[in-house]
């Protein structure tokens, strides 16, 4: 199909589905939007991140227990858990001497639970 072709077919269907159009660019992500939804997957694109968040929707956990039960150092896991509470995916309190994490909130533990169903299917 030529150039010319490509666009006259896309001139045909212009002005069609203007309703359609226009509701959807009511509810369309802005850019910044989709900018933080990218970051968020990027966060989630890392196999040793979503282990931790795995390991977490099933128990609060400090570091050491983390490291003994995935066996990453820790230094990886520390750093994965920085990126984890920038992304505010993961929270943190102090216990003496000990840093006790846990999932931030419900929308974390949905995100992962949906999504360990949608790859289980």
């Amino acid at each position: 199909m030529s150039v010319n072709t490509t666009q006259n077919k896309h001139l045909e269907c212009q002005g069609k589905n203007i309703e359609k159009i226009k509701k959807i660019q009511e509810e369309l992500l802005g850019f910044e939007e989709a900018y933080d939804l990218s970051e968020l997957f990027k966060v989630l694109g890392d196999a040793t991140r979503l282990r931790i968040l795995f390991t977490l929707l099933q128990s609060e956990m400090c570091v050491c227990d983390i490291v003994e039960l995935l066996d990453v150092t820790q230094s990886a896991v520390s750093h994965q858990l920085r990126v984890l509470k920038q992304a505010r995916l993961v929270k943190y309190r102090r216990e003496g001497k000990s840093v006790i994490y846990s999932i931030a909130d419900d929308h974390v533990k949905t995100i992962i639970a949906m999504a360990i169903e949608h790859v289980s299917e």
